[in-house]
């Protein structure tokens, strides 16, 4: 059930898509009114605008009729739509005033020059979370990476705490840094994960099967590293120097295309920031 509350501004969400939904919902859910979901004018943007809109009890209105009178805008967009986005909704509103928000985690908040010239107040906040089609994650506990003017930081800030989420500031110039790292933390790690079901067929395993039996020691994994960091949570061969079987791994890999040089990538990382024994032979073997 969602709490109201008069004292908090009101949001008109441009998009709604794989962020937007579940930002919205949680908006509602902690007190916030959802004024408008924006869209394209295209049938299948205004009728996934419209499924959106009913579940927050909002308007859905294409962004070339939208008249905006929410105090704050927030553009759940794709990276490369976020300035033509903010540059046809110029006319939707009087911006002086208004707080203009965007969600990109590698692009800055002049993203949104175009409102910030019309007198918004603009910043970006990325929430360092994965959002896929099929999954709305909580965004409680969930870290927040915030930039641009005071006025509008400080309202981002205020929203993220209102989500129990955890904001944080961060400068222009480190956002690609910033982006980088998440990308680790996810996508590059769901592309290792890949790569491992494929090793596990050479093995006679399903990918389904791969994934399941997988399960449990990814949780450890995760567990540990939570716990002891990444040199506590570190095991395996190379962790023991154990020459032998890492090379034996090389030869069984040459036959699966691509997963020797993703070994080798990450082995050769692990020597170089974590504990292991017999570094200097183990360096050699994986040239």
């Amino acid at each position: 059930m969602s709490v109201k509350s008069s004292a908090k501004p009101r949001i008109a969400i441009v998009g709604a898509g794989n962020l937007a939904s579940p930002l919205a919902a949680s908006l509602r859910g902690a007190g916030y009114t959802i004024e408008q979901i924006v869209s394209r004018e295209s049938a299948a943007s205004l009728r996934q605008a419209r499924v959106l809109a009913r579940e927050v009890r909002a308007a859905a209105v294409a962004a070339a009729r939208a008249r905006i009178s929410a105090e704050i805008v927030w553009f759940c967009v794709a990276d490369g739509a976020i300035a033509s986005a903010a540059n046809s909704l110029t006319g939707a509103a009087e911006w002086k005033g208004k707080i203009a928000l965007h969600s990109s985690g590698a692009l800055t908040s002049d993203e949104l020059a175009a409102l910030r010239r019309l007198g918004a107040e603009v910043a970006s906040v990325h929430p360092l979370m994965t959002f896929v089609r099929g999954s709305r994650p909580p965004l409680a506990g969930v870290p927040f990476a915030v930039e641009g003017s005071p006025k509008a930081v400080r309202a981002a800030r205020a929203i993220v705490l209102d989500l129990h989420g955890r904001p944080f500031s961060i400068r222009k110039e480190q956002k690609q840094a910033y982006h980088a790292w998440g990308m680790f933390a996810s996508p590059l790690l769901t592309a290792l994960l890949a790569a491992g079901e494929r090793v596990a067929s050479a093995s006679g395993t399903s990918r389904e099967a791969a994934r399941e039996r997988m399960l449990p020691i990814l949780r450890q994994t995760l567990a540990n590293y939570a716990r002891l960091g990444a040199p506590g949570s570190f095991s395996g061969p190379i962790a023991r120097g154990d020459v032998a079987t890492v090379g034996k791994h090389l030869k069984v890999l040459r036959e699966i295309a691509g997963a020797r040089e993703v070994y080798v990538a990450l082995a050769r990382e692990a020597l170089r920031d974590l504990p292991a024994k017999n570094r200097a032979a183990l360096e050699k073997i994986l040239k």
